[in-house]
């Protein structure tokens, strides 16, 4: 018998203050069997990050042709690229072209990603960030989401503050380029 995802809901309070964004809302996140709750927080986090009209998750790890976070103009057409995790450099170079505009959320250590990148076609590289965090960070932090959690995010100069029912953890927001610049 096939394992089927977890269901988690989450209701979250976003303070934005780098990019001015303020929203609540309840985010519904389908944890797949082969997903680890570091990957489903840096989705989470990926999700609030980018949060804009259009935005929404996907199936995750299940999503072979779609990224983990998409974000969709009026029409349906694809306006933004969100990967999570480690993609090759195909799959970001076959997002940004489509797009037009890429993001990658790593949750694990970017070195080795930024190295697979460096001599890589990647549909404009200088403008694809690859965001991380603190290990620490996210590794308690996700083992303190619940399958129903309250959470607040808050941003401010290239700090993420997270609140997970009471919980608070903090990490600086690593960027670098796809271009390895």
């Amino acid at each position: 018998m096939a394992l089927t995802a977890t269901l988690h809901h989450f209701t979250i309070q976003l303070a934005d203050m780098d990019r001015g964004v303020y929203a609540d809302f309840g985010l519904r996140v389908a944890q797949q069997p082969s997903e680890t709750a570091v990957f489903m927080l840096v989705r989470v986090l990926a999700y609030c990050l980018e949060y804009t009209d259009g935005i929404a998750l996907t199936e995750g790890v299940a999503a072979s042709d779609e990224p983990a976070v998409v974000v969709r103009d009026m029409t349906g057409r694809i306006t933004r690229w969100i990967e999570v995790g480690a993609p090759d450099a195909e799959r970001v170079h076959r997002g940004s072209k489509l797009a037009g505009s890429a993001a990658v959320y790593a949750h694990r250590d970017p070195q080795p990603l930024l190295a697979q990148y460096v001599d890589a076609r990647i549909h404009r590289a200088t403008d694809v960030p690859v965001l991380a965090f603190e290990r620490a960070f996210l590794a308690s932090a996700a083992d303190a989401l619940q399958r129903r959690s309250k959470l607040a995010v808050s941003v401010t100069e290239g700090q993420v503050y997270l609140d997970i029912d009471g919980a608070n953890w903090a990490s600086a927001i690593q960027r670098y380029s796809a271009a390895g610049a």
